[in-house]
Formats: C-alpha cells, structure tokens, sequence
C-alpha cells in the first residue's frame, strides 16, 4: 500500500500540504481533487519521485511498476503502434532479448535462454501485445491507417492520446493520471472509463470532470487549506459529506437553504415548459440532484452570474441550406435550422465530425460556401473557444484587459467583478502571461461573460476548469436568459443545461431524440458498425496487427501464439467461472445480508463485478483470436 505519515511538501517555496497521513490501498481507484494550485501534480510528482518532501513520509511498495502520462513527445519517426508498444518495457526488453539470443541459435545455452524468453513471453501475454495497443488506439479514436504513420506526423492533441496509449499500455501496479480527459471527446471518455473500471492496480487520478470521477473512483483524496482528507466513495459520496459537514456551519446553512430555494424555483420552470419528454425528464432528475451539488458547493470563491440580455430578435440566427466547408473539402451540405431566444442545444458527435466547424459558421467566422446564414437584426454574440485565449494580452493584467473592454467603468466595480472569478489581491494586477490554463480560461470566460451576450456559443467551455469553476459555470448558464449552443465533454454540464441534444455526423445536424445514455448507446452502434462495415479491422488486417511479421513467416508461424493464447484464456476462464459460481452462491446466502458487517458484502459484490467483467473480456478475445484462426490455414 501507499502510505504518508505526516507528510509535508511545497513547490517554489510556498507550502502546499502539511501534516497528511493516511493509507491507500492496492486496488483503490482514487480521485485526487482540489482547487488550481492546491498541490495535486505535485503530489503526483512525489509519488513519481520527481519532487522531494519537505518533511514526513511517503512509501510505496519498491516492487510496483508505475505508469504515467508523458508530458512531452518528441517528434519521432516511429510507427504509432511501435511507439504505443513501447509502453511495456518489459516485452521490449524481451525482444532485444530474443533477437540476440537467436544471432546466437547454434550455441546451446542461447537455444535455452530462447525457451525461456519465449516461455516469458506466453506469461505476459506478449503474443497478443499488438492486438492490445491497436485495441487502445481505437479506444482513444485511432484508425487504422494511424498505426504505421510516424509519431511526428500527429498533432499536439493527438500526440496526448498517443501517450496515453502508451501508459495504458504499461502492465501497471501503480497508474498516475493527471486530466486524462482534457483533450479526449466524449466518445473516447466514455470508452476511457470502461477501461479503467476493469484496470486491477491502483490508480491515482487527477480529473474535473464529475461524472467520470463518479464513474471510475472508488476514494477521494481531497486536498484543501493545506490538508488532504480521505473520503470512502465516489465523487457524489465526497460532496454528500462536505455538505453536511459546512451545514454545520450557521451561515452556510442559511445560504444553501437561499440557493436550494432558488435551484427549485428553476426547476419548476424548466418543468413547467419542457417539451421533449425523454430529455426532459432526464434533465429533471438532474436538476434534482443539484440540491446536493450547490450544498457542497457553498463555500466556493466564485460567484458571477451572466448579466440580462439587453435584447433579443426571433429568431437570433438563421440557417439556410448551407453549404460549410474549407476549400474543395465539404463539411456539411443543406443545412438548415433556427436559434431562437429560448433555444438550449448541446452538440453530440465523434471527434472529427464538424461540431468545431460548425460553431464557427455560427459565430461567423466561417462563412457558407452556399445558402444562407443570416443574423438577427439584434443579435450579440458571446463566442467561446479555445483560441480566444490566444487573444489575451500575456504582458497585461485582468484589470487591464477590463479597463480597455469598459474604459468609463469605475475600477473598483471592475475589481469587485474580477472576484467573483476569484482574481484577488495582487492576482488582479499580474500578467495573465504567467497564469495557469484554468486561470486563462477563467479571466476569458469573464470578458466574454461581461459583454451581456443574448446568444452564447461555447465549444468547451470547462477544459482546464477545476471542479468549483465548473459548479459556478453550470449555475451561470443555468440562470441566463441568453440562447445557448455548447459543446463539451462535461456531461454534467449538458445534462443540467441543455434542453435538447443535436447530433452531428455524417455531414448531417439533425435532432438527438434521447439523452447522453442514448447517446452512449448510439456510440457503441456506430462503432460496432463501423466495425461490420470494414472500415476497422478485417481478418486480414488483424491478422497483420496481431502477428506483425507474418508477411515474412509462414502461415503456421503466426497461428502458434494464438493457440497459446487461447488455451491460456481457456484456463483463466475456467478458473474465473468457478471462482464466480461459488462467490454467486455465497451471495444468496441470506444470512450474508442480516449481518452488520457490511464491509464483507461489499467485498464480495466487488469481487463479483470484477470477475464479470474478465470474464466478458476473455471471452471477447477468445472469440477474436478464433475468428484469426479460422482466416490463417494451417500449411
């Protein structure tokens, strides 16, 4: 296990935990969460060894392996699945290992050093090694195509996702994972998360996204005023129990009576005129959990709302059998739809599909190569997209990019609005040139924000957000009477601000009847018929990702590791199935359930999802490597 006993530590000589001991346990998956610059990274550095404590302990067993997330990649030559591979330093270690031994074939002892790399080889499930790095390039939204391109080739983001691979690939005890999402879209997310439920270390994972945390922790490890504090559960389960503990509080109490008063004024008004039915009553449940949400929340330093519209046309924007895209390439043909006051569209669709350019050609700055988009005569937007942090002035400070966005405004109103962004003190007065990407975002959000837009389009608004921002943010947005599209990874956002759901593929936008569990459902179609379809994998080309050289080897040469292969699943599944079968049997014991040790039951119904997801896993890949053999003939 992991253990800190009375440790303390800082980063440029500013104290950022004291005192903090506790124990983490193998297996845990535990969501590490705090404000900007409260420390997080840094511990993750400690636990990497990169940084030093100041004071106290930190151990971790000497034996794990751990696996991170690169910063950096250099722009390399080598193949992308090459480079993902790379991540299992053991299996290249054995490689070099083998290819020397067999230059060596003739002497006797490299003909039993052979056997006991290959033998090594079959232990770590190296024959399959391939197949697993191409399983998570698809994953992470990887073609096939993508796999022999060099690393160099691939784009800052996309460089992310290779790393990432690469650290998934790493047979870990110990997983380090700092904002695995910022730069994955929601189709990757969500197929992040599933792999991460049935990862068996330990995992320490950095995230603002609440509906991931919910989904894939099991502990909190939350640090705040300089101290960590361990909560048993998911994210949901830690705000539950920071509420309680600041209704202790008097005053806290009363204002979260006031907002929870407030929140289901909002509710009801939603309710009263909600037309779609499934996304309604979606957003309803919701809602109703938000209650909790803004309890846990009180205490947060921000507090901003967006300012009343100073007018509207209907309809705000119009679209007309639109023809969008750059150059000879199309994006979109014939589209057509309307944005009116009331309208609140959150845009669905896989990386790549134009949810990006569409927002552009609503914002205007991309023009239709035909048809109509035409403003309405009072329009005023308020765009946001990761580029306008570009447009901040890195010499200049908060109150200076406000003064000259509103020079006849007193500077003192200025400031009192700048801190409900939580820019204070000398923050205000600094050059936004040295602030972090959450800050940046922060101070952009603010001047959009203050130019009382009456439609707000919003292409990831929450990247690089910490989790009060995003609270703060949702309320916001909750509360404005502006028209809204937004688009975003955070499905706690859409769920609780958006009353519709568009899709955007196959150079169509047209209306998602359904929510974001439709939509995951939809993903899953989409990828299961992309598959069908031929555009992943057909036998030939696994035959290619799981057996690179078989082009040169001969038809037996390649089925060998698989029938290894198979018969080492055959045996883990039975060994999986029996232990399932009696661990199905204790369970129906009733005595199990009239017992007040609750600890074991949940061992055991841990232990049992565990077990059913290997299973489905196993038999999965048992089912693919046969369809392999079946497509490569014995000579």
């Amino acid at each position: 296990m992991i253990l800190l006993r009375d440790l303390g530590f800082s980063r440029n000589g500013e104290a950022l935990v004291t005192g903090a001991s506790l124990q983490l346990h193998p297996g845990w998956k535990i969501g590490l969460i705090g404000a900007n610059g409260c420390g997080k990274s840094s511990f993750l550095g400690l636990l990497r060894g990169e940084l030093h404590a100041d004071r106290g302990d930190l151990e971790r067993p000497p034996g794990w392996v751990l696996a991170h997330v690169a910063q950096d990649t250099p722009a390399l030559p080598d193949a992308a699945l090459e480079f993902v591979l790379d991540g299992d330093t053991e299996l290249r270690q054995i490689e070099r290992d083998l290819a020397a031994a067999e230059a060596h074939h003739d002497d006797h002892h490299a003909g039993e050093q052979i056997g006991l790399l290959h033998s090594r080889l079959g232990e770590i499930d190296g024959y399959a090694a391939p197949a697993r790095a191409a399983a998570l390039m698809h994953g992470l939204g990887f073609s096939d195509e993508d796999f022999r391109r060099p690393v160099a080739e691939f784009s800052g983001g996309w460089r992310v996702r290779l790393n990432l691979a690469r650290a998934l690939m790493c047979r870990s005890d110990l997983l380090l994972l700092d904002e695995p999402t910022n730069h994955l879209d929601l189709d990757a997310i969500i197929w992040l998360e599933a792999w991460l439920k049935g990862y068996a270390g330990t995992l320490i994972l950095i995230s603002h996204d609440r509906d991931f945390l919910d989904v894939v922790t099991s502990h909190i490890l939350a640090i705040e005023a300089g101290k960590m504090q361990l909560f048993t559960g998911n994210y949901s389960a830690c705000e539950r129990a920071r509420a309680e503990r600041l209704a202790n509080d008097l005053a806290l109490a009363a204002k979260q009576k006031r907002e929870a008063a407030h929140l289901q004024s909002y509710i009801d008004r939603f309710r009263a005129k909600a037309s779609k039915a499934r996304q309604a009553q979606s957003r309803i449940k919701m809602l109703a959990k938000m209650g909790d949400i803004v309890a846990a929340h009180i205490d947060t330093p921000f507090s901003f709302s967006f300012p009343e519209p100073t007018g509207f046309s209907d309809p705000l924007l119009l679209v007309d059998d639109a023809k969008v895209g750059y150059g000879e390439t199309t994006i979109f043909e014939k589209l057509r739809f309307t944005l009116r006051p009331d309208s609140r569209i959150g845009l669905l669709g896989r990386n790549g599909a134009g949810k990006s350019t569409l927002m552009k050609l609503l914002a205007g700055e991309l023009q239709p190569l035909s048809g109509v988009r035409e403003a309405g005569r009072n329009l005023k937007l308020g765009y946001f997209a990761q580029h306008q942090l570009e447009q901040l002035r890195p010499a200049e400070s908060p109150l200076w990019h406000m003064i000259k966005l509103e020079p006849r405004t007193r500077e003192q109103d200025l400031r009192n609005y700048l801190g409900g962004f939580d820019f204070r003190g000398d923050m205000v007065d600094a050059p936004c040139g040295r602030f972090s990407g959450g800050e940046k975002t922060r101070l952009a959000l603010a001047l959009m924000i203050r130019t009382a837009p009456n439609l707000l389009l919003m292409d990831e608004p929450t990247n690089h957000l910490d989790l009060e921002m995003r609270e703060a943010l949702t309320i916001a947005l909750q509360e404005t009477e502006a028209g809204m599209v937004l688009v975003s990874h955070d499905r706690h956002l859409l769920r609780a601000t958006c009353d519709e759901l568009w899709l955007v593929a196959d150079g169509k936008v047209t209306p998602f009847d359904g929510d974001l569990d439709d939509y995951a459902e939809w993903l899953a179609q989409d990828r299961a018929a992309e598959k069908k379809g031929g555009k992943a994998n057909t036998a030939k080309e696994k035959s290619v990702v799981a057996a690179p050289a078989a082009s040169k080897e001969s038809a037996l040469a390649v089925r060998r590791p698989l029938l290894k292969e198979s018969e080492k699943l055959e045996q883990q599944l039975a060994e999986w199935q029996g232990e399932l079968k009696l661990l199905e049997t204790r369970l129906a014991d009733q005595s199990l359930y009239a017992s007040p040790e609750t600890r074991l039951l949940e061992d055991l119904t841990l232990r049992q999802n565990l077990l059913t997801q290997n299973i489905e896993k196993a038999e999965s890949r048992w089912l693919e490597i046969h369809e392999l053999l079946e497509s490569t003939k014995e000579i």
